[in-house]
């Protein structure tokens, strides 16, 4: 990707060729052109020296070099961040197709005599990253040993083109533009709650028949507000406010939560069923449920996949195609499907 760190051969290589004119079509000018783009995506100098590996010095003497060479101002500089300039903007739409159509011209050369290789860097939720991709990950290692894979794992919200991610695999709606989707499977929802929780207390027969109990809830990192409990029977929609209990705002916790007894709540099936199956979770309203959790691969709508995303998306298909709730998977199906 454009935000990929520069190998050290080629820093190597760019030093010494300094002295020659920044104007001349060698890797000077292209790892100029690079640099740019990325300090355009990051909005600053320092987020993108930091993604590229590169001192701070290096990457603004780059851009200043690229702005000499084209005889004029790409960027305003201020203490905290960069702005383009309408003469940048413009510069910066041209430049992602001349590194999109190089960056592919490269990998199909290399691809046809070896396997991707390069950094790599995927965000996934906390559940998703530990009870699916996790446990398959030495069979992508196996396919692909060059490829350098940074892990992001956390319920966040992730800034693809300010923190030089090249994916994220995330669910829900995808109401930005600027992104690009591969849909990899959709999650069921179930509602559940502790034995130890329930000992005691009338099980709810209906959505209605919630009030009164704790509901465990999930809140926006991001926003601290609590996420609704949606039920849906046929035709019938029913939307219940979580007020009462606590509210966490991870995956993995959440479901821990449930196990302790703190209420009732909604998780993804895949990974509560086991739980019903050792009798720590109870399933209730089973007739009720949300509709599907569609989860996809998304990365920047500017850019072109290159040869590692490309491995990567491919495979994270096949791996979550066993997760579908409408081939109804189950957690055992997921982990072993790949071993």
């Amino acid at each position: 990707m454009f935000g990929d760190r520069i190998p050290a051969s080629k820093r190597v290589r760019f030093r010494a060729t300094r002295s020659r004119s920044h104007g001349a079509c060698g890797l000077d000018q292209i790892l100029a052109i690079r640099t740019f783009v990325r300090v355009a995506e990051a909005g600053s100098f320092a987020k993108a020296a930091d993604s590229m590996n590169l001192p701070r010095s290096s990457v603004s003497k780059l851009v200043q070099d690229l702005e000499v060479h084209l005889g004029t101002k790409l960027v305003e500089r201020t203490t905290r961040s960069v702005t383009m300039t309408n003469e940048g903007l413009a510069y910066h739409e041209r430049a992602l197709r001349l590194l999109a159509d190089l960056d592919d011209m490269d990998g199909t050369v290399a691809g046809s005599r070896s396997t991707p290789k390069g950094r790599l860097r995927v965000d996934i939720g906390s559940v998703l990253a530990n009870r699916i991709l996790i446990p398959v990950l030495d069979d992508f290692q196996r396919q692909y040993p060059d490829i350098d894979l940074l892990l992001g794992v956390s319920d966040r919200s992730a800034d693809l083109i300010g923190e030089g991610i090249d994916c994220v695999i995330r669910g829900g709606a995808l109401p930005d533009s600027s992104l690009k989707a591969r849909k990899l499977c959709e999650l069921d929802y179930v509602v559940c709650a502790a034995p130890g929780y329930l000992a005691g207390r009338q099980a709810p027969a209906h959505p209605d028949e919630l009030d009164g109990h704790r509901i465990v809830s999930y809140f926006s990192a991001s926003s601290g507000k609590r996420f609704p409990l949606r039920f849906q029977h046929g035709d019938e929609k029913i939307e219940r406010p979580a007020s009462i209990g606590i509210a966490v705002n991870e995956s993995t916790a959440h479901l821990t939560a449930l196990l302790a007894g703190l209420g009732v709540g909604q998780s993804f099936g895949f990974f509560a069923r086991p739980h019903f199956q050792a009798g720590t979770l109870v399933e209730l309203l089973p007739e009720w449920k949300p509709e599907n959790h569609a989860l996809h691969l998304v990365y920047p709508a500017d850019r072109f996949p290159n040869p590692r995303l490309r491995a990567f998306a491919d495979w994270a298909a096949t791996v979550f195609e066993a997760a579908d709730a409408r081939r109804g998977a189950g957690a055992t199906d997921i982990i072993h499907s790949h071993g």
